[in-house]
């Protein structure tokens, strides 16, 4: 029997100033805020605000008229104001799913994209519900060109408020940010957990330092900050499964390039090859323009084995890595993000990769973030600098 698919939350993004306004008023249509003369910290682009004053629902009202909910809140306009933020000060407001009886409009997208259909509710639901939208709305990512990007901003429009009782979580990105909003509040937090959940917020779950510039991360490395980030391929050109498909449907111009150097045979074992792409990834990751978007980033196509149907080559790996050590400099790698290479899928452990990659990577003198496998949590003790560097390295 098909698992059915409901509407658990639904989610508002906001400035941590503005809860004690949010949770005593509720969560107001723009044009609401005016009406009453609330002063309020905008978090919104003020392009993206003109336009969603432009837009109108199928009962003639502007988008203003309307508080605006997230069936999904991990998307590109968090992602944007994430950045613009850098993960401080912001909250993700938790609505219970009865919000559904007094909503309006269901628009599939970003209710400001003229791509976006907006429906009544009921019959929004349903189209929702359907398969394929709604498989998109799970995904922890997302891209442009497959209509994920904007279908993952697809909203439930309340007209005029929220009421503030149906707010049952605040979110935040860290514990810091959880005790001043508690502050912040005062009594109001009495009433309603304030939870840090970082990958809400496209931050690692947690992070070990193992040297002044090796650390151990567990968390997504496509949202991650560093400069290059490292995809574990083979030599055929084919990428399959696990953080390589991700690739191949995130970034197709990756893919692109891995399959030209595949028939090529510049890719071999022992010897990556860097794809100094020129386009900024948190610009095609946001939400409209970023005003301070971060350089270009790079992908480093590493070789863990052959043929994708082997086991990854330990052996391989160590040359690739030793690769890395001798032309890091040179190529002009500034930071630089790695997977658990040949781990997982690959079929090896991490008590084995883990001292060897770390071998390799501590003397960088640039940061660089390893990134634990995803399949299977890593038992504490093969996390620690003396297991991974030896007692006795100089860190």
């Amino acid at each position: 029997m098909a698992r059915r698919r409901e509407v658990q939350n639904l989610y508002y993004i906001a400035p941590v100033e503005n809860l004690p306004s949010i949770l005593r008023e509720g969560i107001l249509s723009h044009a609401e805020v005016q009406r009453r003369g609330i002063p309020y910290t905008p978090i919104y682009d003020e392009s993206i605000v003109k336009s969603r004053q432009q837009r109108t629902t199928p009962d003639g009202k502007s988008l203003w008229e309307f508080a605006n909910l997230y069936f999904q809140p991990r998307n590109a306009m968090l992602y944007r104001v994430v950045n613009e933020r850098k993960a401080k000060g912001i909250a993700i407001l938790a609505v219970r799913p009865q919000i559904l009886q007094i909503a309006s409009f269901i628009s599939i997208g970003n209710a400001a994209s003229p791509l976006s259909v907006i429906m009544p509710k009921d019959e929004g639901l349903k189209a929702l519900q359907e398969k394929e939208i709604w498989d998109l709305l799970q995904r922890e990512w997302w891209a442009q060109e497959d209509g994920s990007k904007r279908i993952m901003m697809s909203e439930c429009l309340v007209p005029d408020r929220v009421p503030p009782d149906f707010i049952h979580t605040i979110y935040v990105a860290d514990r810091e940010d959880a005790k001043k909003v508690q502050q912040l509040l005062g009594p109001l937090a009495e009433r309603i957990p304030v939870v840090p959940e970082p990958p809400m917020f496209f931050r690692p779950r947690q992070q070990w330092k193992v040297t002044g510039t090796l650390f151990l991360v567990d968390g997504d490395m496509f949202f991650s900050q560093m400069q290059t980030l490292t995809v574990s391929v083979n030599t055929v050109g084919v990428m399959g499964k696990g953080m390589a498909s991700r690739a191949k449907y995130q970034f197709p111009d990756v893919y692109v390039r891995y399959q030209e150097v595949c028939r090529q045979k510049i890719l071999v074992m022992g010897r990556p090859y860097l794809y100094k792409r020129e386009a900024s990834l948190e610009q095609e990751l946001a939400e409209g323009p970023l005003p301070e978007a971060n350089e270009a980033r790079w992908f480093l196509l590493f070789p863990t084995k052959r043929h994708w149907r082997e086991r990854s080559d330990i052996n391989g790996i160590e040359e690739g890595l030793r690769w890395i050590q001798e032309h890091y400099k040179t190529e002009g790698i500034r930071s630089l993000a790695v997977p658990a290479l040949g781990c997982g899928l690959g079929g090896l452990e991490w008590r084995e990769v883990g001292p060897l990659m770390c071998r390799y990577l501590a003397d960088l003198d640039i940061p660089v973030a390893i990134y634990l496998p995803q399949e299977k949590k890593v038992p504490q003790e093969f996390l620690t600098p003396d297991f991974l560097l030896g007692p006795n390295y100089e860190r």
